[in-house]
């Protein structure tokens, strides 16, 4: 996407944490041990899910798609927030802005979609046990995969197509350690009322609709559970959704607290770190809650650490 000929610019300025030069080094070793960990602890996952046999059902297909997806998410911000606190100036190219939001909203859509998707295959293993290796069948996960990607990134495409077309008078500095939509928006001296109609009506449709459809998925599970007459059935149904209930509160709880708090004042370090909550610890959470929680995965990781287990 060429957008040089669009306005004068071309670099933007984030400022990230700068307007804490006394704890550069603190921050920059945080952020750097967070992403360590992200990265590590979700190979650790794909590992688990590609070596382990026992593993190879859609469900653990699903988590290792996330565990990807979390890694990408993760690296779009990260690096140039570690890049960027150890250089004096801390800028960033047009087009380099416009790629890492392309990344950054494709990536998180498409965690979004993921979580959906996760959910309606739980759905199906406890409400209709007997037809879910006929429903959930490769080919079906695929195109789940498929569609869930095609989803992602025409949003994005859409929302990036849109703001590469802006035009900038100054400043130019966005009071953020990455591009964010909304900032960049704010910084356009051309009309952006298209962008922020596409915002509020297909942006809020792209999250709010996978998000619908996980409570509606769990609505379902939780009568079908009720239907298991053995407490140790509903205990074992159950349990298997425990790991992603955990991780889509945690990636829905940071999105309302980030972009949905009316009553709250604007603040610009609020926001920045319901930010780094929400693109840096959550995926690193993630494969922690499944390592945890899920007896599959530790079992995985007990047999990969010692295979004569």
């Amino acid at each position: 996407m060429d957008i040089g000929n669009r306005s004068s610019f071309t670099e933007f300025s984030l400022l990230g944490f700068s307007d804490f030069p006394d704890f550069w080094m603190l921050i920059f070793a945080f952020f750097l041990m967070v992403y360590i960990i992200t990265i590590l602890g979700n190979i650790i996952i794909i590992s688990a899910v590609l070596l382990v046999p026992q593993l190879h059902t859609p469900m653990y297909f699903f988590l290792c798609n996330l565990s990807v997806v979390d890694m990408g998410f993760t690296s779009v911000t990260v690096p140039k927030l570690l890049a960027n606190t150890l250089m004096e100036k801390r800028t960033i190219s047009s087009n380099g802005c416009i790629a890492q939001m392309f990344f950054f909203i494709s990536l998180g859509n498409m965690e979004s979609n993921l979580l959906a998707v996760m959910a309606y295959d739980r759905y199906v293993a406890i409400s209709d046990p007997l037809h879910y290796a006929a429903v959930m069948d490769r080919r079906h996960c695929l195109l789940l995969l498929l569609a869930a990607w095609a989803s992602a990134l025409a949003h994005s495409l859409l929302h990036t197509l849109m703001a590469s077309q802006l035009s900038f008078c100054g400043p130019i500095a966005i009071h953020h350690f990455f591009c964010e939509i909304s900032l960049f928006l704010k910084l356009a001296c051309s009309d952006t009322t298209a962008n922020e109609i596409a915002i509020f009506t297909e942006g809020a449709f792209s999250v709010m609709g996978p998000f619908i459809f996980i409570v509606a998925s769990y609505i379902c599970i939780m009568v079908a559970i009720l239907k298991i007459h053995s407490t140790k059935g509903r205990h074992k149904a159950f349990s298997t959704c425990f790991s992603h209930l955990m991780v889509v509160s945690l990636f829905y709880g940071t999105i309302f607290a980030l972009y949905f708090h009316p009553s709250l004042a604007p603040s610009v370090l609020r926001d920045r770190v319901m930010s780094s909550m929400h693109t840096v610890l959550t995926p690193m959470l993630n494969p922690i809650i499944y390592s945890l929680k899920n007896k599959a995965i530790k079992g995985a990781l007990k047999k990969i650490c010692n295979p004569n287990i």
